[in-house]
């Protein structure tokens, strides 16, 4: 079988430019600039592409080849924020992206008319436009703004809720990540040294192996959380009040609303996703009580829950991994062989920790035109290989889309975009479950269930915490530090159950969470498991069924998500069919509790 040799492992930005300081940065923005306002400047003052159909059939071909190879500001927006990501703590990087991020919401603001004016097309007029051949291929994306029409406020009211994002939310935000980010506490490392740490670091020693380097690292963040507490409630308030502006201004019913309609789904299906979930409690306390069980305590503590069992001295090699991956992916298609084999010979995955990097993963794609890049940590556990397939399913998936979509089809909602995610860590999976090491196997089943407990049950409970906070706050005009602590304490023991203990201070752990912030981002990490087991399970059943895969894989927004899973057989609106995902999770309980159980582990 074919082996990848790895010659580099940081990004190869060339593709981009190729330096910081290259001369074709400020020629490229001057065509950027060039492009955009020729466009501007011909359609601005015009109004005949509202009325016909082929005129504005010649209208999108011409923003869509501007979002093909320009967009707000092109491969420089693109080179100074993946550059950033790579050296946080560079100020010439920071310039740079602050540069282009002035210049791109100059453009946003001064191109929003086109979109916004397609909206305002008559009720009455739409059919005629939905309904022309000459703009099938821009059907979908008719329908959306037709759909998002209702909610939108004119010209000039739209810029201004543009303009005042930044002070009234994003500065708000940025300032609370900030403090934190700079709080530091003398801790033990995993050395078992009392070393300074950030914030961050603090929190990943929470799943540190040592229970007392946890146990002081949780401490910390007790404190951390209880001096910013007043900033933080200030914070929350600030946002959520700008969030009920916004929604009653637009029209929504409910605060969630707005996600939905950028989802691309009706909020019958969301709430039949999350009702699905916590009616299945009983499937999370159950996986507390096996993990208690293996770490032979009575109840976990709040901030031991995520902790990893097993796995802690075998060290996972990236080029072993990578090759791993590989052959799993040769084994299921070739084409999604022939991508990943791209990303690793071209350098489109930037792999290890170092220092001023960005922690976590992400994979990134701006322009259709631009090539894929992912950003891991890789430090050989095994939850690295898992992140590993999982960024490389988002790749996978932007490269189908590339294939077949314009570019204003490309892309997709969040609700579909963990589900090629989750599906190639769910094939990996598979394979891990092949090894005769009972240990691994063992390992590797309770780090796949955890990440199905947290992004199932988790965020369903986090979805009704988050909501009745905002309903909270609506009817009272603010709400205190204890009483959202309240609030997120009420939610989390009711998918912890018994087995993890509240331990005090857990209460106020909901002031880090960047995922509050972006207001209901938390069901589409779920959505996204139960729909990938279901694919998952038909995959099993017939190996075949990988072509209506790489049909979904290459739909980006061309479709609804409802339309795209009825053509793969699965009515999303129904509580029965997510339960069929639960029921996969569930599955793989029981199996893991019968080999804890011949282990002697509990």
């Amino acid at each position: 079988m074919k082996k990848l040799k790895i010659k580099q492992t940081t990004w190869n930005l060339k593709p981009l430019f190729r330096s910081d300081n290259d001369p074709q940065i400020k020629k490229k923005r001057k065509i950027v600039e060039k492009e955009s306002y020729k466009f501007i400047n011909k359609w601005k003052n015009r109004d005949d592409y509202l009325k016909s159909p082929k005129t504005l059939k010649q209208a999108l071909d011409e923003y869509e080849k501007w979002m093909h190879q320009y967009g707000t500001m092109g491969d420089e927006e693109s080179y100074f924020y993946l550059r950033y990501y790579q050296e946080q703590n560079n100020s010439k990087l920071k310039a740079g992206l602050g540069i282009v991020q002035n210049l791109s919401n100059k453009i946003s603001n001064d191109i929003q008319f086109f979109m916004l004016r397609i909206a305002r097309i008559p009720s009455k007029e739409q059919g005629k436009f939905l309904e022309h051949k000459d703009l099938k291929d821009y059907r979908h994306l008719l329908e959306k703004i037709f759909n998002e029409s209702k909610y939108l406020l004119s010209e000039k009211e739209e810029k201004i809720l543009n303009l005042k994002t930044g002070p009234a939310y994003m500065n708000w935000v940025n300032m609370t990540e900030g403090i934190l980010s700079k709080e530091t506490r003398k801790v033990l490392d995993e050395d078992s040294k009392r070393k300074i740490k950030n914030f961050s670091e603090i929190l990943s020693l929470t799943n540190n192996k040592k229970k007392k380097v946890r146990n002081e690292a949780a401490m910390a963040l007790n404190d951390i959380f209880y001096k910013n507490g007043d900033i933080v409630e200030a914070e929350m308030n600030s946002i959520m009040a700008d969030k009920k502006i916004n929604d009653e201004l637009r029209g929504f019913a409910r605060p969630d609303s707005s996600m939905h309609l950028d989802d691309d789904i009706n909020s019958k299906i969301a709430d039949n996703l999350v009702a699905a979930s916590v009616e299945r409690f009983d499937v999370s306390k159950r996986y507390y009580r096996l993990k208690a069980k293996l770490f032979k305590v009575k109840k976990l503590q709040y901030h031991e829950r995520n902790v990893e069992y097993g796995g802690a001295t075998k060290k996972y090699p990236y080029e072993k991994m990578v090759n791993m991956v590989f052959n799993v992916f040769s084994k299921t298609d070739q084409e999604f062989t022939d991508i990943f084999q791209k990303f690793i010979e071209n350098a489109q995955i930037d792999v290890y920790p170092r220092k001023g990097k960005s922690g976590g993963g992400f994979c990134f794609h701006h322009l259709i035109s631009q090539p894929t890049y992912i950003l891991l940590n890789y430090t050989g556990k095994l939850k690295d290989v898992f992140d590993l397939a999982h960024e490389a399913g988002h790749g996978i998936n932007n490269e189908f889309m590339k294939k077949r979509n314009n570019a204003l089809n490309f892309g997709g909602p969040l609700f579909t975009a963990e589900v090629s995610s989750k599906l190639m860590e769910a094939i990996l999976f598979e394979e891990i479950l092949k090894e005769k090491d009972d240990e691994l196997r063992l390992a590797a089943m309770m780090m796949k269930l955890n990440d199905q407990i947290i992004h199932v049950f988790m965020t369903a409970a986090e979805n009704r915490f988050e909501s009745e906070m905002h309903y909270a706050f609506r009817d009272k005009g603010y709400l205190s530090k204890e009483e959202i602590g309240q609030l997120h304490k009420k939610y989390a023991i009711k998918y912890m159950g018994n087995y993890v203990e509240q331990t005090p201070g857990s209460e106020n752990w909901w002031m880090h969470v960047s995922h509050l912030r972006v207001f209901f981002y938390n069901y589409q990490y779920s959505s996204g498991i139960l729909i990938a087991e279901t694919l998952k399970s038909y995959l099993k059943k017939d190996p075949k069924f990988i072509k209506q895969i790489k049909e979904f894989l290459s739909i980006g927004s061309a479709e609804s998500p409802d339309d795209i899973f009825k053509k793969l057989g699965m009515n999303i609106k129904t509580k029965s069919f997510w339960n069929k995902g639960i029921d996969e999770i569930e599955d793989l309980l029981n199996e893991t509790e019968k080999l804890a159980k011949k282990l002697g582990k509990i």
